[in-house]
């Protein structure tokens, strides 16, 4: 098995699978039960006021009035404590007495259970950028690579009961994977069909999004999109890569020189002996040859020399 087969097979972390997963909580319209509270709040002490003016009539009625007051205004803060407003963008997590009751992701004023915990979570896409991580790649050169992750809360149950803080949770698992897959791939790739950093970024970051997903999923994220951003090789190497880089891309031209030296080379011979221009013998075809080549391959221009001789002097 090869090394790109083996990262590519090794990208799942060993993670416990999910102990709770969202549902929707039990809610409905907010706005009817704030008029109901609002109005209980104004019956309730016009009843206790009624009540104590009246006290004249009869001490029964009066007791009545009173107690039916205080039982009304304890009922509007019991209800009105199941109120909740959930923006665009946003979920919230209900627990009662420590027990998850649900998830609200209708948009508004909803009502839930009363003396409930509502924890908000944002649901929009958001993006993390990891700090520039210094790595040495397959190859053991070090290296200077960072990229941002696109991300967004799908499971707001698991976002907020499996782990800690899941926004912190995702950083360290984005730097963790972008190191991970720096260290699996060279910076260049030196041998034919293998995959390398600079020049497979489209099927690197893949793998990359594949691998943060994988470690991300227990937390209820799902991973949108990653890129490199930053992709180079560390201060104290640049310059000896550089130069090689440079290098090779010399022997790259010298070689198309070279071939279509050789190629021209071919062509005027050719056309010398279909047309029957001149007859060479091989020793003069050669110094023919070298003097092209010379002409064609040479980095700079060369002196022309007349012979004002015969051929061969």
């Amino acid at each position: 098995m090869t090394k790109t087969s083996l990262v590519a097979a090794d990208v799942t972390p060993d993670v416990a699978s999910p102990q709770i997963k969202e549902f929707p909580a039990k809610e409905i319209n907010g706005w009817p039960v704030l008029v109901l509270t609002l109005a209980g709040l104004i019956a309730g002490p016009a009843l206790i006021v009624v009540g104590a003016v009246r006290s004249d009539s009869g001490p029964g009625l009066a007791a009545a009035l009173i107690a039916a007051g205080v039982l009304v205004v304890l009922a509007a803060i019991v209800v009105s404590t199941g109120l909740v407003a959930v923006a665009p963008g946003e979920a919230r997590v209900i627990q009662l007495l420590g027990r998850y009751k649900g998830t609200v992701r209708t948009q508004g004023l909803r009502c839930v259970l009363p003396f409930t915990q509502k924890t908000r979570i944002s649901t929009r896409i958001r993006n993390h950028e990891t700090g520039i991580a210094k790595v040495n790649d397959a190859d053991g050169n070090p290296i200077e690579i960072a990229a941002v992750v696109v991300w967004q809360v799908e499971d707001t149950a698991m976002a907020q009961f499996a782990v800690d803080d899941f926004v912190e949770f995702v950083a360290f698992q984005a730097e963790t994977a972008v190191r991970h897959i720096a260290g699996s791939y060279p910076y260049d790739s030196t041998e034919g069909g293998q995959l390398s950093l600079r020049e497979n970024a489209d099927e690197i970051t893949g793998r990359m999004s594949d691998e943060i997903a994988a470690r991300v999923a227990s937390a209820g994220v799902r991973i949108i999109e990653s890129r490199i951003t930053r992709l180079a090789y560390a201060p104290e190497i640049a310059q000896a890569m550089l130069r090689r880089q440079q290098a090779g891309a010399v022997v790259a031209a010298r070689q198309r020189i070279v071939e279509g030296a050789v190629g021209m080379v071919e062509a005027a011979l050719a056309r010398l002996d279909e047309h029957d221009v001149i007859d060479l013998d091989e020793e003069r075809k050669a110094a023919m040859v070298s003097n092209l080549l010379v002409v064609l391959c040479g980095d700079r221009d060369v002196q022309p020399v007349v012979n004002t001789g015969s051929l061969y002097q």
